[in-house]
């Protein structure tokens, strides 16, 4: 949906109806008020504004303000031929990428060539976020891939060192992974990674991140978290895990579900704190092999090991 912004009163309205004669759906608005309004309640594709103000500028910095967080909504600035530069200026204070002039004498076929370009970018740069997002993301769990865990990991490590703050690893590994393939459909495996996938996506906070490391093999990482927070976080874990238990699919048997988990810290204090992201990650790898041996279905902090 275009939304035009007629707040000059200057025949933009007029100038522009023909375009809801085409593919386009077009709203109209004539003053600053009504167009706060609209882009609150409709959310426009597209907005194409004729400013009161001279040169745009405060009713672009009203849009922005208005825009919600991560939208890219396009703005055409219509803009007056004597005086193009001032527009541009202030069409350049703009965060979204989309943008463009177009003068206030120009033809109706000008106005809809632009509308539809600055369509085409929105849709191109959207189809690029998507590729990047699955470039990053394990397909079935929506988690993040091996190497760019690492690297966020590596990232939270070095500002926890610089600045002396707490984080957590955790790592898991589902119990007996094997038997379920062996005596179930390959396609209840699946779903169960997928479950698991979920369930570590709905129990992180904004700052965490997850990844999924290889075929049942799981990664969390919790910045700003002490050891007590952590232990909370992996008896969470293990419980939410542990419940997925249950039929799967279409298939009625029980699906027994748990995980082996292990964990360490940084700035628990100690004179043994991990150096570096290696060294905290071979940690948590020793703690969750002690899990494994004590039976699975627990997590083992590795500073108990001593």
């Amino acid at each position: 949906m275009i939304l035009v912004c007629d707040h000059r009163g200057a025949g933009l309205e007029e100038l522009l109806r023909p375009l809801a004669g085409t593919r386009l759906d077009v709203s109209v608005t004539r003053s600053p008020r009504e167009t706060r309004e609209a882009l609150v309640r409709l959310r426009p594709d597209l907005i194409v504004i004729d400013p009161l103000s001279g040169r745009g500028q405060v009713e672009l910095e009203e849009l922005e303000r208005l825009r919600r967080a991560g939208e890219r909504t396009p703005v055409l600035l219509v803009c007056d031929p004597r005086a193009p530069l001032a527009s541009l200026e202030a069409a350049r204070a703009l965060r979204s990428r989309s943008w463009d002039l177009v003068y206030r004498s120009a033809p109706v076929e000008e106005y809809q060539l632009r509308i539809e370009r600055l369509l085409r970018q929105v849709e191109e740069l959207d189809e690029l976020d998507e590729m990047r997002w699955r470039a990053a993301h394990d397909d079935r769990t929506e988690l993040l891939r091996p190497l760019f865990f690492q690297a966020r990991l590596i990232e939270h490590v070095s500002a926890a060192q610089r600045h002396g703050l707490p984080l957590a690893l955790i790592l898991c590994d589902l119990d007996d992974f094997g038997q379920i393939n062996k005596h179930f459909d390959h396609t209840i495996g699946d779903e169960v990674i997928a479950r698991v996938g979920q369930a570590i996506r709905a129990n992180l906070r904004a700052e965490d991140a997850a990844g999924r490391m290889g075929g049942d093999e799981f990664a969390v990482l919790l910045p700003y978290t002490k050891p007590l927070d952590a232990a909370r976080a992996v008896n969470r874990l293990r419980d939410t895990i542990h419940e997925l238990s249950g039929a799967v699919g279409n298939d009625d048997r029980v699906v027994p579900v748990s995980a082996s988990i292990g964990f360490e810290t940084l700035g628990a204090g100690g004179g043994d704190e991990p150096d570096s992201h290696l060294r905290l990650r071979l940690n948590a790898e020793r703690a969750l092999r002690a899990a494994k041996r004590l039976g699975g279905n627990r997590g083992v902090y590795f500073r108990n090991l001593r």
